[in-house]
Order: structure tokens, then sequence, then C-alpha cells
């Protein structure tokens, strides 16, 4: 018993400051409105503190994503609002790859022992058979923009999947949408300006959609070769 309150640990402490997290409402703030209303503050703090800003802002991103607090889209596209798309991209380039690796791990570590010891043959083969190309198969869940993003933080840790190819595929797999969002958070301030409205909807355009569904597919072409000279 005393084995699996230390597994559970970790996962309970992020489950604790969740909680903590909805019943004090921090969604409000990755709202446009709260954004609308800080807006001047905000942009003060980053002129005063040019380092201190851009960390501040990773930790807070990086805690939101470890928690699963809705709201991080509106929040990539702050951090372009406030660092310009190179920058804010950057940030939330690492930022989202250490949230996700946190409850990556936590996960895993909780249930790690239980999946060994319940695990029937039929969980053993999916491990083996999505380990076998775990990066590309973490590559094309990261750069499909149909995939929860908290979803695929959480799957691959029922599967086994080490820790390196989770960090590696979720840094790389990112990129391309975190960059997309801070590029939209650059020319935030026109939409603010003008009282208007942002959602996920608006900047995944047919055409980003296309270009990131090409990337994932891109993704698997080192499972296909490998199958194909197998067979």
């Amino acid at each position: 018993m005393r084995r699996y309150v230390k597994h559970f640990l970790p996962l309970g402490m992020l489950v604790v400051a969740l909680v903590l997290a909805i019943v004090f409402d921090l969604p409000r703030y990755a709202r446009l409105d709260a954004l609308r209303e800080h807006r001047e503050a905000l942009l003060a703090f980053v002129a005063a503190r040019p380092l201190a800003a851009p960390l501040a802002f990773l930790g807070v991103y990086a805690g939101w994503v470890a928690l699963s607090i809705p709201g991080a889209f509106l929040l990539t596209v702050v951090a372009g609002f406030l660092f310009g798309t190179l920058l804010g991209g950057a940030v939330v380039v690492i930022a989202g790859t250490l949230g996700a690796t946190i409850i990556f791990l936590a996960v895993r570590y909780a249930f790690a022992d239980l999946l060994r010891a319940y695990a029937g043959r039929w969980l053993g083969k999916l491990q083996a058979g999505f380990n076998r190309n775990a990066f590309s198969y973490l590559l094309v869940l990261r750069l499909a923009p149909v995939f929860p993003f908290f979803a695929v933080n959480i799957a691959p840790a029922f599967l086994d999947v080490r820790a390196g190819t989770f960090f590696a595929a979720t840094f790389i797999g990112i990129i391309p949408a975190c960059f997309v969002y801070a590029s939209v958070g650059a020319g935030l301030g026109s939409i603010l300006d003008a009282g208007g409205e942002l959602d996920a909807g608006s900047v995944l355009t047919p055409e980003v959609i296309l270009a990131l569904s090409a990337l994932a597919a891109l993704s698997l072409l080192p499972v296909v070769l490998k199958r194909f000279r197998r067979d």
C-alpha cells in the first residue's frame, strides 16, 4: 500500500492543483476578455522585464499544460502577442513540451506497476507494436490537428513509451502549430482594438489543416518504409 501511495503521489499532487485551479476559476484568464482587461499591464511588465517575463510565462504555460487546464490555445496566441512570433513560439514549444512531459511521467509512474501486474496479452502486443515506431506515431499525433493535446499527453503513458522518445516527438511535433498560433498572436492587437473574437477554428484554416496533415503523413514515411522492407 505504501508503494502505491508513493507512486500515485505526483499524479495526486497534479489532481489537487487542478481542483484548486478550477475552484479559483483560473481558466477565466485564458479568455480574450481577460487579455483586453489586463493588456496594458502585461505589455508594461514585458517591457520592464524582458528576461523575466518570458521565463515567467514559460512557467505558467508549462503548469497550465501539466494540469490539462483548457485554454492553452489562447495562451499560445498571447505568447505571440507579448513576445512576437519567434520568441513567443519558442517559449510555447519549450513550455508545452515540459508540461506535457510532466503529466506523462506522473501518469506513467502512477500506473506502471498496475499495468505490469494486470495488463493482458492484448495490451502487451499493443505496447510492442506501438513502441517499434513510437517516435513516428507520436509525431503524427502531435502534428495532426484532430487529436486533443491532453489525450496525447496521457495515452502514451499506458503504452510504456520511453520518456526521451515522448519528449523529442512532442518537442518536434508541436513546433508548426505553436508558431502558427504565435504568428496570429503577433497581430492580435488589431483584433483587440476592433473588439473581435478569436477561436481555434478561425486559425485552423483549411490551408493550415492541410499543411499540418501533410507533415503528419510525411512523418509516417519511416514506418511505411520499414514495413515495406520487412515484407
